[in-house]
């Protein structure tokens, strides 16, 4: 069974880690209008050694995963947050002692993108609830109309409803040109949609993340969404997912992988992320989906506010939701503790 963090509180403490790519000029002032966003509502926030950004990840594999697991054990902390996501935090998977975390009250660890190499096996094999869907860079944005800020899914004791905004932006990173940016530029309409058409309502156990960082993890003892399903049977999973810069047929064999691989075996409907990624030239995106996951008998639902696209609808790994998608109009509600 899944175990939740205790809801955040004013006063608690929230540690800040690159388990991934470190901070470089580029990105320090939006990180510190961020970190001053949070001290702003009230909390503590303490800054890591692995922050750093002379290479691809902020600091050794070894020394990242020290940092992050201290952080995680500390009973002084309630949530770890990165600056951002990254590219290679799949190295920190056999340097973490998961089953060891198993036996730790657990604390928040909030993060997507490459982040989704830490939140993926912390909850399938520490059984910690995880929150998917911002990082610290995207902390001082307000949370568009209908949308909750990851704070809001950190502080809640019950129920959590979201509904889709109906606008978007391609992008999700304008803070690097305007670090005080506080909102979120929806320049354009969208809609959900269902694989088939009509509409759809749908419940289980979300599990899920950024395509190109879960898919090589599958079929490793540190993403085994299949021994996850069957452990929700009854209730069924929510498998969702989101392509971050694959092109069509590029997310077409990563998605077939997933299916192969047997991540859909227990689930009872897909949540599709909206993508900008590129289509191929006889593939579009939702092609890509079709081809891989239409044999599937489950609502597969299309251009959910989840990934590298604004806005940021966050969703807890290993907490009980329903979506209903009705024309266009996309509702998730999450059961959290």
């Amino acid at each position: 069974m899944t175990r939740f963090p205790r809801p955040l509180e004013p006063g608690d403490r929230i540690a800040v880690t690159s388990p991934s790519s470190g901070v470089g000029d580029r990105l320090r002032p939006r990180v510190e209008a961020s970190i001053a966003s949070l001290r702003e509502r009230g909390y503590d926030v303490v800054v890591g050694e692995c922050m750093g950004d002379d290479k691809v990840v902020s600091a050794p594999k070894e020394q990242r995963a020290a940092e992050l697991v201290a952080f995680l054990s500390d009973p002084d902390i309630a949530a770890v947050v990165p600056p951002w996501g990254g590219e290679t935090a799949i190295d920190l998977l056999d340097q973490v002692d998961w089953d060891a975390l198993r036996d730790l009250d657990p604390t928040w660890l909030v993060g997507w993108s490459d982040i989704c190499s830490v939140l993926l096996p912390l909850t399938l094999r520490s059984g910690w609830a995880t929150l998917h869907g911002w990082n610290l860079a995207d902390t001082a944005y307000a949370a568009p109309e209908g949308l909750a800020h990851w704070l809001d899914l950190a502080t809640a004791t019950g129920a959590v409803s979201q509904t889709s905004p109906g606008r978007t932006r391609d992008g999700w990173d304008d803070y690097v040109a305007e670090p005080g940016v506080t909102e979120m530029t929806l320049d354009r309409a969208t809609s959900w949609s269902v694989l088939g058409g009509g509409d759809a309502e749908l419940s289980g156990v979300l599990i899920g993340g950024c395509v190109e960082v879960v898919s090589p993890m599958a079929g490793t003892p540190y993403a085994d969404v299949p021994a996850f399903g069957r452990e929700h049977a009854d209730e069924g999973l929510l498998v969702y997912l989101e392509v971050c810069e694959h092109g069509a047929y590029d997310a077409a064999r990563a998605l077939h992988g997933l299916r192969l691989g047997g991540w859909f075996e227990h689930a009872s409907g897909v949540l599709i992320g909206r993508t900008a990624a590129p289509d191929a030239e006889k593939m579009s995106q939702h092609e890509a989906v079709a081809d891989a996951l239409g044999t599937l008998d489950v609502p597969v639902v299309l251009d959910a506010d989840i990934g590298h696209t604004q806005p940021f609808l966050p969703l807890v790994n290993g907490a009980s939701a329903t979506v209903t998608v009705r024309d266009g109009v996309g509702v998730v509600t999450q059961r959290l503790g």
